[in-house]
């Protein structure tokens, strides 16, 4: 009986340890499980909207497209519509079939800017026979329309032909060439085909001056939707005032611009030097900067232009100096900043450092006591700048946060164009920012320069003829009368001769003075004046 007890005990305490062991086990399996799946939980991101709409429809998820380099397709029945609008356009020509003079139909039909036909014309192949036809226009046409769906896509394929994905300069040139042949603002420069060149390539540099943001020298399909060139090109067939377009096409700035180089072109072979570009504005720009501008900071020197010439060193283009000039007159567009930033920027690093910055106020502190002004110590100039410019990093200024400032003509105008750094301590800064054109936009630097120089430069050629035709009347009225005095004295001794020379001959007129006058006169032109002014105004 007690052998029975106690393995009754026994079994009992075997079969308790067996519990209790499969207690710790199922415990510890459950603090694993916990631990995983708290882990797994940290992993995950919170819960959004979007991972509840995707966990719901795993097996259904369509997330629709969103990047379209070419555009955004336009609707089938819009495109169809297109196309049968270019069939009927060729349909009421002879032949069916499109010249370079009547491409202006086909483009209006594929309802594109009036200005693009010149370059749609090229595109699609006119320039191998002189004419595009019908069926290899829809072709080029529809190739075209499955890739490239919105404007600035499209201008890029038609103004490259398809060789590229992006715009070179010589790109341009049809298209504005077609714009000093056709349009009705500039049809007084259409004779005047010398100046053509000049005028395409300014309106070429303004672009790309204004477009081309990343300084590449080529115009990307993201830039080109990011500016205003499209808009203003299609406002091109409804403004009949060219000097209206005050972005790139205007004459008047173009007159401005060229004038403003011609002056320094010594030589005129439309490349300038440091010493030409010294004498810029009376010598307002310091050395210093005037040596960085031409240390290839800015400029492309000793390089291949796009027609194969090849650039001298240590020389300005005609397109160079454009830039220099936008860039010089308006030191708050964006590409002017960046200009006279690389110029400033000495060690490339990014930043305008305190030794950038003296290295030169240096030579402006010594021009200002050449011609004894009162000058501002570098330290006193430097607060003033510091606190003007309110930089992201103490002691040094950034591109960023010159774009960010009002005034960073102030800025540039102090370390290195002396003119108009005292210009700007005389008058009010903000007084600019108050003109506005007659249509109530805000007048940019650049604009406001240009219609003034513009009417100075108009006064002065004005006040130059008026002066040579005065020159020109006093010089004949002192000639005619010497002439006359001596066609008084001749006609005397002709008079009392008369009767031994033409005896018999009583009818035959003689000559009086008032005739002889009047047969010189056919020969004096009072309207000769120099070509250049003429074919400018």
């Amino acid at each position: 009986m007690p052998l029975l007890k106690i393995r009754s005990s026994y079994l009992r305490s075997e079969s308790h340890r067996e519990s209790r062991k499969s207690l710790i086990l199922i415990s510890e399996s459950s603090c694993r499980t916990y631990a995983k799946d708290k882990t797994q939980q940290k992993s995950l991101p919170p819960h959004t909207t979007l991972q509840r709409h995707v966990k719901a429809n795993r097996n259904h998820v369509h997330i629709p497209r969103f990047y379209f380099p070419g555009g955004k397709p336009l609707p089938l029945s819009q495109v169809e519509a297109t196309v049968a609008r270019i069939t009927a356009a060729f349909q009421t020509l002879p032949g069916h079939r499109a010249s370079r003079a009547q491409f202006h139909t086909i483009t209006k039909a594929c309802d594109l800017p009036l200005y693009w036909k010149v370059p749609l014309f090229l595109a699609a192949g006119g320039d191998q026979t002189g004419y595009v036809e019908m069926n290899a226009f829809l072709e080029f046409w529809k190739e075209m329309s499955n890739s490239h769906h919105d404007a600035a896509s499209k201008f890029i394929r038609i103004t490259t032909r398809g060789q590229r994905n992006n715009i070179l300069p010589e790109d341009l040139i049809p298209l504005v060439q077609d714009v000093v042949e056709t349009h009705p603002g500039l049809t007084f420069l259409k004779e005047a085909t010398e100046f053509h060149s000049r005028y395409v390539h300014t309106v070429i540099a303004r672009i790309f001056y204004c477009v081309n943001r990343s300084w590449s020298g080529r115009i990307s399909v993201a830039e080109l939707r990011r500016s205003n060139l499209l808009s203003v090109i299609a406002i091109l067939e409804h403004e009949e005032d060219i000097n209206q377009v005050t972005a790139y096409f205007s004459y008047e700035h173009f007159y401005v611009i060229y004038c403003k180089f011609w002056e320094l072109d010594r030589d005129h072979d439309l490349f300038i030097d440091k010493t030409d570009l010294t004498k810029h504005n009376d010598h307002a720009l310091s050395k210093r900067m005037i040596a960085r501008i031409f240390s290839g900071a800015v400029t492309r020197g000793g390089v291949k232009s796009g027609n194969g010439v090849q650039q001298p060193q240590d020389k300005m283009s005609y397109t160079e100096f454009v830039w220099f000039l936008l860039s010089e007159e308006d030191k708050n567009h964006p590409t002017a900043i960046e200009y006279w930033f690389r110029c400033m920027d000495l060690d490339g690093d990014g930043y305008l450092s305190m030794y950038e910055l003296e290295y030169f106020y240096e030579e402006q502190l010594h021009r200002m006591e050449a011609i004894g002004l009162e000058t501002l110590p570098f330290e006193d100039c430097l607060c003033q700048m510091l606190d003007m410019i309110k930089p992201a990093k103490p002691g040094k200024i950034s591109l960023s946060d010159l774009k960010k400032c009002k005034m960073t003509s102030i800025f540039f105008d102090t370390f290195f164009n002396l003119e108009k750094y005292l210009d700007h301590e005389q008058r009010d800064p903000f007084a600019s920012a108050r003109e506005h054109d007659p249509d109530g936009h805000e007048l940019s630097d650049w604009d406001r320069f240009a219609a003034e120089e513009y009417e100075l430069l108009v006064t002065e050629e004005s006040g130059n003829e008026q002066n040579e035709q005065m020159s020109n009347d006093s010089m004949s009225e002192d000639t005619f009368s010497q002439n006359l005095e001596t066609l008084d004295s001749e006609s005397v001794d002709m008079l009392q001769g008369a009767d031994v020379q033409f005896q018999g001959y009583t009818d035959l007129p003689t000559i009086g003075p008032s005739d002889s006058i009047q047969s010189r006169n056919q020969y004096y032109d009072s309207g000769d004046s120099d070509d250049y002014a003429e074919s400018d105004n």
